[in-house]
């Protein structure tokens, strides 16, 4: 179904949560987009994607192209769509929204400089939703380079790898930004708004001995202390995130060289907390409303045979993954639950549900991606999310 937007090229900002560091990044005036300059092959790549049902869930949406600064009829020529220039009407407005820009059926970039092109992709931002989000951006494989790259790169990247943790590891911190708070402000290079950042110097200072420290620095956690209370809820969130990753690439024949795990979570303690409460009284509301769907005496007191009404889910967790998350691995996602009461009235709409944001994990960064039919897994890509997972799961206890 295709989203309606609308925004002048002289209304994108800088975004400003790319972890690793990107030039040329923007965002729409609602900070729900990302505008991503990138080459042909990266848009190749995301616009090849609904061929890979099971990847979808794992990259962040893919709302379409865009053309930054090509004449109409070239860029329409092309394929692309085209931000209305200064001179243009303004736009017409579609079910409320401002409906010029209209793109159909994912965050952040890594790595690099900036990218010589007119061409971008429109994303969803993974960081929208939050108050304060905390991200860390890891590069993954130990070989970080495409079978088109010159050779030159190739053994420049090579010796990157060689002299961090992507070589024993398979994964590298490319970078990260996280919040200390306000009143931090001034103290270990926080900024004005409370966050510290983290660049690629920081992620290769480390070992494959030492790794595990840039994780308790992202989570802020005590060195050699495990993670406890709705921390650790988090990073077991995170494990689960990247297990179920790691089956759908098990089974894809692709390369993703230098690919990257985005992971952002409420950086804001108090309001993580309160998202966790406002998470646990949704699904206690939506377990009443299917036991009472399930109910055919309308609370007489006779039982429904299934109780978990066919699909298996017994518990919150459960009810979470089949009925409360859009995409299976996030929060902050529109739900519609639909009242199974034959008496129901027609045209009433369905009750929409809006969880709150807690924490995300996307894979990002296809610039050097592709799909390799008859070449099995992406080995290189696993060995770096099977370490991460590990990492992980000691700090998780």
């Amino acid at each position: 179904m295709a989203t309606e937007k609308s925004f002048r090229k002289s209304q994108l900002i800088a975004f400003d949560n790319v972890a690793a560091g990107h030039d040329g990044v923007l965002s729409d005036p609602s900070g729900e987009l990302v505008i991503k300059p990138c080459k042909q092959s990266e848009i190749d790549f995301y616009e090849s994607i609904s061929a890979h049902p099971d990847v979808i869930n794992h990259i962040p949406t893919f709302f379409g192209k865009i053309s930054l600064g090509a004449e109409t009829s070239t860029a329409q020529a092309a394929g692309a769509l085209v931000l209305p220039s200064e001179s243009d009407p303004e736009p017409p407005i579609l079910h409320g929204v401002p409906g010029t820009l209209v793109v159909e059926n994912a965050w952040a970039p890594s790595n690099g400089g900036r990218i010589h092109t007119d061409s971008a992709v429109v994303l969803e931002n993974v960081a929208a939703g939050f108050k304060k989000p905390n991200i860390l951006d890891v590069k993954l494989g130990a070989r970080l380079w495409a079978d088109d790259t010159p050779m030159a790169k190739r053994v420049k990247l090579d010796k990157v790898a060689e002299e961090t943790t992507s070589k024993p590891l398979g994964l590298r911190i490319a970078g990260m930004k996280t919040y200390q708070g306000a009143f931090n402000f001034g103290k270990e290079n926080a900024t004005p708004d409370g966050y510290r950042f983290y660049d690629k110097t920081y992620g290769r200072s480390f070992s494959a001995e030492t790794i595990a420290q840039g994780f308790e620095e992202y989570f802020q956690l005590t060195k050699g202390v495990k993670a406890k209370g709705v921390i650790r809820k988090v990073i077991r969130r995170f494990i689960e995130d990247l297990r179920a990753m790691e089956s759908v690439i098990e089974k894809e024949e692709s390369r993703m060289y230098s690919a990257s795990l985005l992971f952002v979570y409420e950086g804001d303690q108090q309001a993580l907390q309160d998202a966790f409460v406002t998470e646990r009284d949704i699904i206690t509301a939506l377990n009443r409303k299917v036991s009472d769907d399930d109910d055919p005496t309308n609370g007489n007191g006779a039982t429904n045979d299934d109780p978990t009404n066919g699909n298996g889910a017994t518990n919150d967790d459960a009810l979470m993954k089949g009925i409360g998350t859009a995409n299976g691995n996030g929060t902050d996602a529109d739900v519609n639950v639909e009242d199974c009461d034959d008496e129901e009235e027609e045209g009433e709409e369905d009750e929409e549900v809006k969880f709150p944001a807690i924490e995300r994990l996307k894979l990002i960064d296809f610039a050097h991606a592709e799909w390799t039919p008859g070449q099995g897994p992406d080995k290189n890509f696993l060995h770096g999310i099977r370490n991460t997972t590990k990492i992980l799961s000691g700090l998780a206890g």
